[in-house]
């Protein structure tokens, strides 16, 4: 039985204007593009050097300043985001956010200075957001398979696709400030040092490499800053024409390496900010090139920033890649599809209800639909605490299109959907999302107690209604009479309710 979409969001106009920030481990950037036609014209464009990963203490911790130059950029940028609707803009952190110790403290303040939510991404959506991006500034070939590279401030993306689509995706703790930090914390530069680091990370590529291999591609290309910049030096060494080979690569490290000191690097076309975290962005490089035997890296323009706006188009719509993602893991886990559309069928029409008064939205909608779809998910392994077990996969899975924090939502409204609700349940979510996520739970609750017993008779009278923390449910009495087990669970889902800090009443008319 087919599962019917959430309600979207409302399509993006002619006219409006969209916003994506992608903070970087080693850079903030925004771009503001104006839809028009059904295509993205570039508007303003903002970048600014923050080094977050320079920051961080290895545990967690991120210095005072890293932490004030973060908020600084992105104070700055809130104040050319006045105007745009929330909607419309999407804001998004990557590494370096991913090793704080408590990200929701930074994201608070991040937040409140941008005026925006900020969402975290793992580094294999992070790669699938670069993929989309250099695939539409650089739209491939028909049938051409290519390998998309991203090297970072605190990782490095590897992708494989094939037009629009990525095949497959990794991510690895191995960017140009984190690398340079690792294998060069004196600032001393020698041959040994550059062998002994070469070994160590080409060992970690090892674990994707066969396999990219032997998928293969026709075209190879490079995306962020650390890209540009060696490729503008291969350009001024008069090596290449912008290219990145196999031929100038060693020729740049060469060079590099002759300076003896990252102080004293001297490349030709090097800019003065990227000097301190070159070394590490060219032995991360050198290191790809050995383990996956490239010969040549052309350079894009695009980088993750591009790919969050093409993103947005398709989210809350007909391509929303969430979607997929939900049927793709309903199949995975051999969902019973029928049933999650019952469930899903009758969240949204409670929903409906009492959106108004609870102050819900489009978005609230939709998490609630692929939480109704996915709450069975954990009887793939087991029956006693499936909710635990589900909730546990949705929340460390890498499922496309999710941010760290949609997935932690599902995650939480799957956990709580039956049995009595845990303290720690909603731990895990920003303070601006509790409020929504434990009403969007109390539907689901609902409507699966509704249909414990999997019959697919339709509820004939369903009322319910809201007033801040207080839900009333009313159902038809000889409906109810003729099922003595729902009845008896709706008087005992008082209890349940109050642990999301709801009073539940049930009554009949």
């Amino acid at each position: 039985m087919p599962i019917s979409p959430a309600p979207s969001r409302p399509q993006v106009q002619d006219g409006d204007t969209l916003a994506a920030i992608d903070l970087g481990s080693n850079s903030f950037h925004m771009i503001l593009a104006q839809h028009m036609l059904g295509q993205l014209r570039v508007v303003d464009r903002l970048r600014e050097t923050v080094r977050m990963a320079d920051g961080l203490d290895g545990q967690g911790g991120l210095s005072a300043e890293a932490h004030q130059r973060a908020l600084d950029c992105l104070a700055r940028f809130g104040q050319r985001l006045r105007g745009v609707p929330r909607l419309h803009v999407r804001a998004l952190a990557t590494n370096s956010v991913r090793q704080l110790r408590d990200p929701q403290a930074f994201l608070a303040e991040a937040e409140a200075v941008l005026g925006h939510p900020v969402g975290v991404v793992s580094g294999r959506e992070e790669a699938r957001l670069i993929y989309l991006g250099v695939a539409h500034a650089q739209p491939p070939k028909p049938g051409q398979q290519r390998l998309v590279i991203d090297i970072g401030g605190g990782s490095t993306e590897f992708i494989i696709g094939r037009g629009f689509e990525p095949i497959e995706r990794e991510s690895l703790q191995a960017g140009c400030i984190a690398s340079t930090r690792r294998f060069f914390p004196t600032g001393k530069l020698s041959r040994k040092k550059w062998k002994d680091a070469l070994t160590e990370i080409s060992a970690e590529f090892q674990q994707f490499a066969g396999l990219y291999r032997t998928l293969g591609w026709q075209e190879a290309l490079g995306s962020s800053g650390t890209h540009k910049a060696i490729g503008e030096i291969c350009a001024a060494m008069k090596l290449t024409k912008g290219a990145i080979t196999a031929e100038a690569l060693p020729q740049v490290r060469d060079r590099l390496l002759q300076a003896g000191s990252i102080d004293a690097i001297d490349l030709p076309g090097l800019s003065s900010d990227r000097r301190p975290i070159i070394a590490g962005g060219v032995l991360v490089l050198e290191a790809a090139f050995q383990a996956l035997g490239l010969q040549k890296l052309l350079v894009s323009k695009a980088a993750m920033r591009e790919g969050i706006l093409y993103d947005m188009l398709g989210r809350g719509g007909a391509d929303d890649p969430r979607d997929a993602s939900v049927e793709a893991l309903t199949r995975r886990y051999g969902i019973d599809e029928a049933q999650a559309a019952r469930v899903e069928a009758t969240a949204l029409r409670l929903f409906g209800q009492v959106a108004e008064a609870w102050q819900l939205d489009d978005d609230d909608a939709r998490m609630l639909g692929w939480s109704a779809r996915l709450h069975e998910l954990g009887l793939a392994i087991a029956h006693s605490q499936y909710h635990v077990h589900g909730a546990y996969v949705l929340e460390h899975s890498d499922i496309a299109g999710f941010s760290r924090q949609e997935q932690q939502v599902l995650a939480a409204l799957v956990r709580t959907h039956r049995r009595n609700v845990p303290r720690s349940a909603f731990d895990a979510l920003p303070d601006r999302l509790l409020l929504s996520a434990r009403r969007k739970a109390a539907l689901l609750r609902l409507a699966v107690l509704l249909h414990r017993s999997h019959d697919s008779e339709a509820i004939p009278m369903l009322e319910l209604s809201a007033d801040d923390n207080r839900l009333q449910l009313v159902l038809q009495q000889a409906w109810i009479q003729s099922r003595p087990l729902l009845r008896t669970d709706l008087l005992g889902e008082k209890e349940g309710m109050a642990g999301l800090g709801i009073e539940f009443q049930p009554m009949v008319a």
